[in-house]
């Protein structure tokens, strides 16, 4: 038995794809296919395969699904994907895309162990219209509102890193010449856009993402 296989559990629009898919990765010794009802308790978790056309609201609602699952990442096959779907599936976890065009077993048995391994990898061109969205977005949504990419504002990440330094409302309002009532207003604010439970994991997934 081979102890290193990577497990993947695919998911596919129509049953032909799923199909072709399955026959085409059983005879592959480096993957391991996981049924999707075992894939919460297999051990590692597995890499998601999804196999689709196009990106539409089914696939969003799945995508948002299999994000909540204990998976190293997502590998996208997608017969096309337009401009203003691609933020939506990075933003779901999706670690890989490929077009259906390109996706020969030995690509795809190579995306699913980068993916396993923490790694990503995107078509260029679509890296660069990736880039580019993220850009206009930046420009025209975010920095007039003063907010980054994360989507908080430097005064929100400043709050919070002074919380994480261990200061009291009354503290961070002082240093920051707010009155306490701004400072619970931040904090609120944060904690609600997030769907975080409180200050300390409001603390935690800033620093987690790198925000302070």
């Amino acid at each position: 038995m081979i102890t290193d296989q990577v497990p993947v559990v695919l998911h596919a629009t129509d049953s032909i794809t799923r199909a072709g898919v399955l026959a085409a990765l059983r005879s592959r010794p480096e993957l391991r296919l996981v049924d999707a009802d075992l894939a919460d308790t297999t051990s590692p978790p597995p890499v998601a395969l999804v196999v689709l056309d196009r990106v539409d609201d089914e696939v969003r609602q799945l995508l948002r699904k299999l994000q909540c699952h204990n998976y190293p990442g997502i590998v996208l096959i997608a017969g096309e994907v337009g401009d203003a779907d691609l933020l939506n599936v990075v933003s779901s976890g999706v670690s890989a895309v490929i077009r259906r065009s390109e996706a020969t077993p030995d690509t795809l048995v190579r995306l699913i162990k980068a993916t396993a391994a923490g790694e990503g990898a995107l078509p260029a061109d679509l890296l660069g219209r990736l880039l580019d969205r993220v850009s206009r977005l930046q420009r025209n949504v975010l920095n007039p509102n003063g907010w980054n990419l994360a989507g908080m504002s430097d005064r929100e990440t400043e709050v919070l890193r002074l919380i994480a330094e261990g200061f009291e409302t009354r503290e961070v309002a002082e240093k920051l010449c707010y009155s306490q009532r701004t400072v619970k207003s931040i904090l609120h604010d944060i904690t609600n856009r997030f769907q975080l439970r409180n200050r300390t994991h409001a603390v935690a997934f800033a620093l987690r993402e790198g925000l302070i």
